[in-house]
């Protein structure tokens, strides 16, 4: 374990769930990236609509205001009304696999050219725009008024509402992943293998772990515990207030990458892999409850519905599992891979895929 720079204080956690209308505003849902609502979601799921893009989709949308926004690799970020899956704007922002974030009517996104935009969430209008040094492939989160922004140039950015930088904080390695946020602090695990904890206000380091791995996925967050897969094919649990690692957990057999984030309810976190698999483990312990087994990759995160698990596969499919037993409720054949994640708000299911769909569903 390596710690440097210690300025460890008592760390104060509190995760709330969405309510069942809330919107979606983050792409893992909230600031803590737990990924978790309350809700149903029904035995039978029926398309309500699908839009077309030109070009793959990898980034999950968020939901505010009545409209989905996503961004696409033909270039363009989309406007989608919720209800009827009519294109409402769209602007040109350059290639996007970030997933943006929403915040007052605004909304936040970076391209792969490394271009940080602030877009009107009602016209689309461009209202700044700030250059990183290297791609953004990890969605915003926000620390109070700050806007936080990970880069592949080694490089996290806080900047304000304005578009001006606050502080940056310098790792040393590429950052695809994004940030995990809990009142005054945020927590960045990246390429180093380390999982520094970051003063919001200051951008100075509070302490540091190491990972023994590489992560591509965000963080998250629950009772002073942070969760995290690694390229190295662990999943973690780290103590905040200690800054050391609880539990590490390995498949037992053919053990393969984790790429996606965890989602975290009830004493479960749930997260896909490499190894085809999605998991759900016991946060206390680490030990497995159950596996699901699916015909590919799963690259994208899951999100929990009140008691379901919502998780995609490059095998093409978008399952639904029970969260607590690891059954399947129902699997639906898409049009292609799916690389990112699920979004639910007020009843709706969205979910992209690498042929340029957004799906959405729902009860009739």
């Amino acid at each position: 374990m390596i710690l440097r720079n210690i300025t460890i204080l008592a760390v104060c956690v509190f995760v709330p769930t969405l309510s069942a209308k809330a919107d979606w505003p983050l792409a893992r849902g909230n600031a803590a990236q737990t990924a978790v609502i309350a809700g149903k979601i029904p035995d039978t799921l029926n398309e309500l609509w699908r839009f077309k893009a030109k070009s793959a989709f990898e980034s999950t949308p968020v939901i505010a205001e009545g409209k989905v926004f996503v961004g696409n690799f033909d270039k363009q970020f989309y406007a989608i009304d919720l209800k009827t899956g009519k294109e409402l704007w769209k602007t040109e922002i350059g290639l996007v696999r970030a997933s943006a974030a929403y915040r007052k009517g605004k909304l936040f996104v970076g391209n792969l050219d490394g271009k940080f935009v602030c877009l009107d969430a009602v016209t689309g209008k461009e209202l700044w725009a700030f250059e990183a040094g290297g791609e953004i492939s990890a969605a915003a989160n926000f620390a109070g008024e700050y806007i936080l922004i990970p880069s592949h140039d080694s490089t996290l950015y806080c900047l304000d509402q304005n578009g001006k930088k606050v502080w940056e904080f310098l790792t040393e390695g590429p950052v695809y992943g994004g940030v995990a946020v809990v009142g005054d602090r945020t927590y960045l695990a990246g390429c180093d293998s380390l999982l520094h904890t970051i003063d919001t206000k200051t951008g100075k380091e509070l302490g540091s772990v190491d990972l023994k791995g590489q992560t591509g996925a965000s963080a998250a967050i629950v009772d002073k515990t942070l969760y995290v897969g690694t390229m190295s094919n662990q999943v973690l649990a780290v103590d905040l207030e200690k800054m050391k690692i609880l539990w590490e957990f390995e498949a037992p057999r053919r053990a393969q990458a984790f790429y996606a984030s965890p989602a975290i309810d009830a004493g479960t976190l749930i997260i896909g892999s490499r190894d085809k698999n999605v998991w759900a483990l016991d946060t206390k312990t680490g030990k497995p409850k159950w596996f699901y087994t699916t015909e590919h990759k799963v690259d994208g995160s899951a999100i929990i519905v009140g008691d379901r698990v919502v998780v995609g596969s490059l095998d093409q499919n978008l399952y639904v599992i029970e969260r607590d037993s690891g059954k399947k409720v129902t699997s639906l054949e898409l049009d292609g891979a799916i690389l990112g994640s699920p979004a639910f708000s007020d009843g709706k299911l969205l979910i992209t895929t690498e042929k340029g769909t957004v799906y959405c569903f729902g009860a009739k």
